[in-house]
């Protein structure tokens, strides 16, 4: 019987997929005792927090190389509670540059190991696929396509559909929502969703919110922030513009997402549940000139957007690194804006992306999957 798990998410999406899975452990086995790397959601659904994930928010390889010490901290001290305080079973979730690390030595302990939102090995690389079946004991994959890659090199896998269509949706009417952050109802709504980390607040903001003063002042459109969790308003306040008027939204990201008439975000999960919503968007995205060189020479696919991955077809602009510009970005977001057949076309195209994230219950699968594993010697 599995009485105690370690999970590791060491994202803010990562953690909040993990929450779910918290939760229905939580109710199936009121009992068992779970611990590890997470943030807020998961603790509070039960999960207690060895480190925040929030310490490792670093995006890019130089970001990466200069918090060394810190990545290695942390991995010593989870590697010293497979011996001190030793799961029936490790969970990992996706953080595939910790993870799979990580995983050589939960695997060197002889633990079962459950990895669920599959690294992008699909972009990054292949061959990882062929590695990894010596690290991971059941694969949980949260896109369709991604079980014959795994199937093919012989690793137990399961497509449990995605874990966002489980709690996705806005929270209050179009007319609440308008009301509540003194919007005008037959104004055009611009969102603006620049990230989690406060690197991409740095680097993207200010290129992002420029275009949205310019297209403010031409065009008369209400601009709407959506702010992630562990930000402030201070940080995302002193990275735009003087004149521009935007409304900063906390705790209803969804609602920015589905009564925005277009949306600019930086790429990454956020793109994919704007895909969900059906609403036009550009994807941005800039980084370390170096960490992009890198990424490029590795990645195997042709878009960098997870909506247009998904979709398997270019469903969004993208605008990145030296293409972010104010221009570029007022240049493909003001059709979708000023022009409702160019709109109409986009929310089309992303008619797609919900038939391709599964039903509900995924949290529930992967929980089952965790429990049924018989508890390491």
């Amino acid at each position: 019987m599995v009485r105690r798990v370690m999970m590791i998410a060491g994202e803010t999406s990562g953690e909040q997929h993990g929450a779910g899975v918290v939760r229905a452990l939580r109710a199936m086995q009121p009992g068992i005792d779970l611990y590890g790397i997470g943030g807020d959601r998961m603790r509070a659904e039960g999960m207690e927090l060895v480190h925040h994930c929030a310490e490792l928010s670093f995006m890019g390889f130089g970001e990466v190389l200069r918090n060394l010490p810190t990545v290695l901290r942390v991995q010593r001290d989870l590697e010293a509670l497979l011996k001190s305080r030793r799961p029936d079973v490790v969970v990992l979730i996706d953080y595939p540059g910790f993870n799979l690390r990580f995983a050589r030595s939960v695997k060197r302990a002889g633990i079962p190991v459950v990895y669920y939102i599959s690294p992008q090995v699909w972009a990054w690389n292949r061959g990882r696929i062929r590695r990894m079946k010596s690290l991971v004991d059941r694969m949980k994959v949260v896109f369709p396509f991604e079980v014959e890659l795994y199937s093919a090199e012989g690793i137990d896998v399961e497509f449990v559909g995605h874990p966002l269509v489980e709690h996705i949706g806005a929270s209050m009417t179009r007319e609440q929502f308008f009301s509540r952050y003194g919007l005008v109802p037959d104004r055009k709504v611009l969102g603006l969703l620049p990230g989690s980390r406060l690197q991409e607040i740095r680097s993207i903001l200010p290129v992002v919110s420029s275009a949205a003063r310019a297209l403010q002042e031409t065009g008369g459109c209400q601009v709407v922030l959506g702010l992630a969790p562990h930000l402030t308003r201070e940080v995302v306040s002193a990275a735009m513009p003087e004149g521009l008027a935007v409304t900063v939204v906390e705790h209803a990201t969804y609602d920015v997402m589905k009564y925005s008439d277009a949306i600019v975000v930086t790429s990454g999960t956020a793109t994919l549940e704007t895909g969900w919503f059906g609403t036009p968007m550009v994807v941005v995205y800039r980084t370390s000139g170096l960490s992009f060189f890198i990424g490029r020479m590795l990645v195997d696919v042709p878009y960098i957007g997870l909506v247009n991955i998904v979709a398997e077809k270019k469903v969004a602009e993208e605008l990145l690194q030296g293409a972010l510009t104010p221009a570029n970005i007022i240049q493909a977001v003001r059709p979708m804006l000023e022009e409702p057949a160019r709109a109409a076309s986009a929310r089309k195209d992303l008619e797609v992306i919900k038939s391709r994230l599964g039903g509900p219950g995924a949290s529930v699968r992967v929980a089952n999957a965790i429990l049924s594993l018989e508890a390491a010697a």
